[in-house]
């Protein structure tokens, strides 16, 4: 489960664009972080995607991609162009085909690579949709199918696309918007497909297409519902801060919660027992202004609660050279050793949890003081300040991983959370 929203249209302090994305999947599901430069290709030469080839194009943008280690695509990105695009698992009421084919992921980095402006990018999926449909197993160790819905914003505003099949529907975004993992497109909509005017006619598309007993299962209306609030809270007011704590949210009854208690109502999801299996395994928040370089905020590790966003700027690339992880515990990957932290602080989760908030709230206010007063520099400029920050987010997580063992734990947690996690503990052979 997973949550996507934008605030356009001026509902910033400084008239950006804000985007934020948590990806949640199965919790041994390592997230990578990619920066891929631009490319020039060889005509008539295809292009291996998760599971099938497509003809590729002459030129891709350079992307930035926080994606399951095993995908060729992405749950979240941006491109060169300032162009973000977040994608949300959907449910129809008819399912998408196991058989091997473009997955939403897939079409996620597609359109980054494709397209300069989120009108294009959005152009790009819908061609690319309409052409090849959507398909193949989604899942890590567990098989998934399901259809996608996307937030598509730059600097200029966004879009949400919802697609069930090879039809879709699109709503251009002019204030605040979010998406869960449900349909939410009603009539209000700005272009629609032939097939999906065909199947909707006049009526609701969400409420025609919805499969309703999934749609109970995702709560995503829900969160949905959460997200809207706690940005719609604060229009006019909201900067990347308020993403980043949007993102970070789990609900209501925030104080005393602990993720045993998890429900998938929340936002920033931690995995349980039974249904609760999933959990934010990445998160990015973007900051998008006409006339600038778009700075992108992001955790590369699980649990955005417990991490620190760090800035990246496309055109720069990622300042650190990251190894891939797989699904088994590496502890010189950046998401396995961030696993290590992670998994300790859930032992006591209130109490230690509460030891790192305070200096990682600093560090973020701090990190975007200074890339604010280097925003519009050469690149050069801009370089030494993000990798500052990125080796000062890193010092400090190094100091928790080891002061947080040596914290006495308080916290009692539930019998069926402990086995769970020491289930897939033991699948991921982690130490």
């Amino acid at each position: 489960m997973c949550d996507t929203m934008v605030a356009a249209g001026g509902q910033s302090v400084d008239g950006a664009v804000l985007f934020g994305k948590n990806s949640d999947r199965e919790r041994n599901e390592a997230q990578f972080l990619e920066a891929i430069p631009q490319k020039s290709h060889r005509k008539g030469s295809s292009l291996k995607l998760t599971h099938v080839e497509i003809p590729q194009v002459p030129e891709t943008h350079a992307v930035l991609l926080s994606k399951p280690f095993w995908i060729w695509g992405a749950e979240i990105g941006a491109n060169e162009h300032g162009v973000v695009i977040g994608n949300e698992a959907v449910y129809g009421k008819r399912m998408p085909s196991p058989k091997p084919g473009v997955i939403g992921m897939d079409y996620l980095r597609l359109g980054l690579e494709r397209g300069a402006s989120a009108d294009e990018a959005l152009d790009v999926i819908t061609r690319l949709l309409a052409k090849h449909g959507q398909s193949g197993n989604c899942g890590h160790l567990k098989q998934r199918t399901y259809h996608n819905s996307f937030i598509i914003a730059d600097a200029s505003g966004a879009w949400v696309l919802e697609t069930i099949g090879k039809d879709w529907v699109a709503e251009h975004v002019d204030g605040v918007r979010t998406i869960s993992n449900a349909l939410s497109i009603e009539k209000d909509y700005d272009k629609i497909s032939d097939g999906m005017r065909a199947k909707v006619g006049d009526a609701s598309v969400a409420r025609t297409m919805t499969n309703p007993r999934r749609d109970k299962i995702s709560q995503g209306k829900e969160r949905c519902a959460r997200s809207t609030t706690l940005l719609g809270n604060r229009r006019g007011r909201l900067d990347v801060h308020s993403v980043m704590a949007a993102l970070r949210d789990h609900g209501p009854e925030d104080r005393g919660w602990h993720p045993d208690q998890t429900t998938m109502k929340a936002i920033c999801m931690h995995a349980a027992w039974g249904n609760n299996g999933g959990q934010t395994t990445g998160a990015m928040a973007s900051w998008l202004k006409k006339g600038r370089p778009a700075v992108h905020w992001i955790t590369g590790s699980a649990a955005p609660c417990l991490s620190i966003f760090k800035p990246v700027f496309v055109d720069l690339g990622l300042p650190v050279k990251e190894k891939t992880p797989t699904g088994k515990f590496d502890p010189k990957t950046r998401w396995w050793k961030h696993e290590q932290l992670h998994r300790q602080i859930l032992e006591d989760f209130e109490t230690r949890s509460a030891a790192i908030a305070g200096e990682r709230d600093a560090l973020e206010k701090d990190f975007a003081r200074r890339i604010a007063k280097v925003v519009a520099a050469d690149a050069e400029t801009r370089r030494e300040a993000v990798t500052a920050c990125w080796e000062e987010a890193d010092a400090a997580e190094a100091r928790w991983a080891e002061t947080i063992p040596a914290m006495a734990c308080e916290g009692k947690t539930a019998a069926p959370y402990r086995r769970a996690w020491s289930r897939f503990n033991r699948i991921a052979s982690f130490a």
